[in-house]
């Protein structure tokens, strides 16, 4: 199935950025772009969200220097439009995967484009890990590794139902039960036609 296909890919690029664990390390993607086509994004996809995971740490510090908070923030809005463009990548990888298959008359719509189950797959997969570090944590209290053990059952859980979900879509996809209709993201703060404070600096 494809989602399990996903959630190894997930834990793998997960495992690797932590052996070095630090957000400017550099980033080589082990598939190949023309063999491995599916497998190269969802790769990606999962590297720039795990480094945006450590960013969001980063700015929280409360001790965080004003200027390198405000680099940090404008590399949160860099990866937020990389992560937003790898989405529509994997949505054109499925739109292009099915666009032969025959709809039938009484085909439904999603609420969300594959790509986006995917997205919310590859952000559980870092909530899982973090979660049973905590879990696991040595110097923790026996409270706290309980805490976080019964939020980690949950979000386990919520794995096997997501992939489920995203597994069944696919499958009606490429059956006609369902359609695919993707939405180019309109992101408007980072378009310096849309955004006022942007457009008065040109």
């Amino acid at each position: 199935m494809f989602s399990e296909k996903a959630n190894k890919i997930f834990q793998d690029v997960i495992n690797k950025y932590h052996i070095v664990n630090t957000v400017d390390q550099p980033f080589t993607n082990v598939y190949d772009k023309d063999s491995n086509l599916l497998e190269h994004l969802l790769y990606r996809k999962c590297w720039i969200d795990t480094v945006q995971w450590h960013y969001e740490d980063i700015i929280r510090d409360p001790q965080i220097d004003p200027v390198a908070a405000l680099k940090l923030k404008r590399q949160i809005d860099a990866s937020n439009q990389d992560r937003t463009d790898m989405v529509e990548f994997i949505d054109s990888y499925f739109l292009e995967k099915y666009k032969n298959v025959s709809v039938k008359n009484d085909a439904t719509i999603n609420t969300e484009s594959p790509a986006w189950g995917i997205d919310r797959l590859s952000i559980l997969a870092l909530k899982i890990y973090h979660m049973n570090e905590e879990a696991t944590r040595s110097d923790a209290s026996e409270a706290h590794r309980n805490a976080c053990q019964t939020k980690l059952n949950v979000l386990l859980e919520q794995r096997v139902d997501l992939s489920t979900a995203i597994d069944t879509l696919l499958t009606d996809i490429s059956k006609g039960d369902k359609y695919m209709k993707v939405y180019k993201q309109m992101k408007m703060y980072n378009d310096d036609e849309l955004n006022p404070v942007l457009r008065s600096q040109k």
